[in-house]
């Protein structure tokens, strides 16, 4: 009882206890506009080309994102996620677009996904289709801003469970049951047909062209995360059952094609059949879904026809608008199930989350774990889901403020984009930059999760994954493992399976995806379809015995020790290290650092806390040969009077305000270079200041953000 009463004292006083001012630097920038020309400014790096007919993006013949006019090429896009609600200020008017899309640009941007425009134009309309007639020339005049910088659009068909239903004041929340009703009622397809045909298909008066018809949209998201599972377990609280009794009238339609009588019924399901009959059409839906079943397997199969056909009749009928470009349906949730749902499909897009956070309310949790600690299971998850030999889309990622671990992302999500050669990279965010600090809008007024544009931690990772990932400073695997498919032969019979986790493990050896069995290469390693006695370690030995990995190859699955195909990254999971060796860019998320990290170029002595480090050649020379280059170092930040319910800091209390603290770091790093070189730190608006460190040669030196101009995440590294 005394301890308990203890433990209640603790939390009751930490609730309202202020992070230390003594480890946490008040952020002094107020602009967040990147200064022409300056270290942070990549348009010139990574320049954006004129988007016209030549420059409309196809899948070329090696499955790839390309251009018309150069289809060989292959082409990768950083892209920019905008999903703007009046709670993060809306779209911007014709001036801060013009400011926003040029920004877009010079921070490496070349595609944007537009998330949630049903709900902006349909905020507050008490009709059908009475879009915002001001929201609606806002998000025209920002496609022609995006259009000419060089910025292509990603497009949801609809984000909101609503639609473009009036009356409705839920529809930024999971609530409607649309998503469902577009796939099995034609009442609601036809509504979902006609926002296309609204919005989508209706001539933008600022390109002069309808968005679908348009070469900058590269590809249409039908319905964003509309998989009938996926939709089922999000609404199951408010429906109040595992699945919609709408299914049920389809479902006995279906059984009773499969199996005509309920006799044939029952002696597949055995007593799972225990009311209802085929006759009558009254066989129940499970009432859990993690029931382990016969009949799951079948709700699976039934699942998919309904998913395929759905995926047909919206490509069908977004082809008719004229639409020439990529169809993505289906977007998230990698299950067994949902994979054979994609084989039909032209390219795959997922969405995957490390610390997913569903509320902003007070007692909202984390789990505050590092990603590195699983071996980077949120990404690798998703890897299994792809189709090889398909363009593949991360529509959505994040490792979500608060967690203090996401520095990790950073380095972790294009560093493994690259490694798999994915063509699409979309960290999810309300919008991934600002122009200032200080916006008076509800989700601006303090760091919050998916508000990476306020987050110092996150934005440096997104610079580090302009270069990473967009310029290809990483290179790609030539190792391809590919996990056979056989249609629906091997369906498993929990709805929710995904691919064995440990197998999933050789995505940081090389390319996995998904292969359907009759396109196998036969000298190709790969996972059998039938997945139950497979092992990574298996795998590993079979690729060593033909030569694609070679026999001292670290490759070490079970215990998280594994070297890429490529010798460029490098993870260490027990010691929270993942290193990323190449000739442009070589850096490091850690844990701690207490012995020397050789990354090549530079070695890291020691850190006096968990974070970030990255270096890479700003003027197009290796590192050993470049004479400029940024440093990126990235600790945590939090908001001011940030207050947590518990000591782990993982349960909120208050997000806190403005300014953003960053908390204070230093690292000692060695260069290989017997040339003498300053380091300059650099604002968050890349305006550089006078250095703070001058040496000569291969002379240590510590490196802090505690910087006279105020704390910061970048530096330029100057040699003679």
């Amino acid at each position: 009882m005394k301890r308990t009463f203890f433990a209640i004292l603790i939390t009751s006083v930490l609730s309202y206890q202020p992070i230390w001012a003594a480890d946490w630097l008040p952020v002094r920038d107020i602009s967040l506009e990147v200064r022409p020309g300056s270290p942070l400014d990549f348009s010139g790096m990574l320049p954006n080309s004129p988007i016209d007919e030549a420059g409309r993006i196809v899948i070329n013949a090696a499955g790839k994102l390309a251009k018309v006019e150069n289809s060989e090429a292959p082409l990768r896009f950083l892209c920019a996620s905008l999903a703007w609600s009046p709670a993060s200020g809306g779209f911007p008017d014709h001036e801060t677009a013009d400011r926003y899309a040029a920004q877009l640009k010079m921070h490496g941007y070349n595609v944007a996904r537009f998330h949630y425009v049903d709900a902006a134009l349909m905020e507050g309309r008490s009709t059908d289709f009475d879009f915002n007639p001001d929201v609606l020339g806002r998000i025209h005049y920002l496609l022609a801003a995006l259009k000419r910088n060089g910025i292509y659009w990603i497009m949801d068909g609809l984000s909101s469970s609503r639609g473009a239903h009036g009356g409705f004041s839920d529809r930024w929340e999971v609530k409607g049951d649309l998503k469902l009703g577009a796939q099995i009622d034609d009442a609601d397809f036809n509504h979902w047909l006609e926002f296309q045909k609204r919005f989508l298909a209706k001539v933008n008066p600022y390109t002069g062209t309808a968005p679908v018809r348009d070469p900058a949209l590269v590809a249409i998201v039908p319905f964003n995360e509309n998989g009938l599972e996926f939709d089922s377990m999000m609404q199951e609280g408010v429906r109040g059952a595992a699945f919609s009794e709408r299914l049920k009238p389809l479902f006995n339609e279906w059984l009773s094609r499969k199996y005509e009588t309920s006799e044939a019924l029952i002696q597949k399901w055995g007593w799972w059949v225990t009311k209802g009959n085929l006759t009558d059409r009254s066989i129940a839906l499970p009432t859990n879904r993690y029931e382990r079943s016969e009949r799951m397997r079948d709700l699976q199969s039934f699942f998919i026809e309904v998913e395929q056909g759905a995926t047909h009749k919206m490509t069908q009928a977004l082809r008719e608008l004229g639409f020439r470009g990529v169809i993505l349906p289906y977007n998230n949730w990698p299950t067994i199930q949902t994979g054979v749902t994609r084989s039909i499909q032209e390219a795959v897009a997922m969405n995957t989350y490390q610390d997913w956070v569903d509320s902003y309310s007070p007692g909202t949790s984390i789990q505050g774990k590092s990603s590195l600690e699983d071996g980077l299971l949120y990404l690798r998850t998703i890897a299994a889901a792809r189709w090889l030999g398909r363009p593949f889309f991360l529509t959505e990622y994040d490792h979500l403020f608060w967690n203090p671990y996401r520095y990790e992302a950073g380095l972790a999500a294009p560093a493994l984009a690259a490694l798999q050669d994915w063509d699409v990279l979309c960290r999810h965010a309300h919008g991934p930059i600002i122009l200032k600090y200080g916006e008076d809008f509800a989700h601006k007024k303090q760091m919050l999760p998916y508000a990476i544009a306020l987050d110092p931690i996150a934005r440096a990772g997104e610079t580090l994954a302009a270069l990473v990932f967009r310029r290809g400073d990483m290179k790609s695997s030539s190792l391809r493992i590919p996990f056979l498919a056989d249609g629906q032969a091997h369906l498993p019979d929990g709805i929710n399976d995904m691919e064995p986790e440990m197998l999933t493990r050789l995505a940081l050896l090389g390319r996995i995806g998904l292969q359907s069995q009759q396109d196998l290469d036969q000298t190709n390693v790969a996972v059998p379809p039938v997945r139950g006695g497979q092992t990574p370690a298996a795998i590993v030995s079979q690729l060593k015995q033909r030569g694609e990995l070679d026999a001292s190859h670290l490759a070490d699955l079970d215990a998280g020790n594994i070297t890429s195909q490529t010798g460029e990254l490098e993870l260490h999971a027990p010691d929270k290290k993942l290193a990323l060796r190449s000739p442009m860019t070589q850096a490091l998320a850690f844990d701690g650092i207490d012995a020397d990290v050789d990354l090549g170029f530079v070695t890291l002595r020691s850190a006096d806390g968990r974070g970030l480090f990255a270096m890479s050649s700003l003027d197009d020379m290796p590192l050993e040969q470049s004479k400029r280059m940024l440093l990126i170092l990235a600790s945590d930040a939090h908001n001011t009077d940030m207050r947590f319910r518990d000591a782990d800091e993982r349960v909120i209390e208050d997000f806190g305000r403005l300014p953003v603290l960053i908390r204070k770091m230093e690292i000692g790093i060695r260069f290989e270079t017997d040339s003498a070189f300053r380091i300059s730190p650099v604002g968050l608006d890349g305006r550089v200041y006078n250095p703070i460190i001058a040496a000569e040669g291969q002379n240590a030196v510590i490196l802090t953000n505690d910087v006279p101009s105020g704390p910061t995440t970048y530096f330029l590294m100057e040699r003679d």
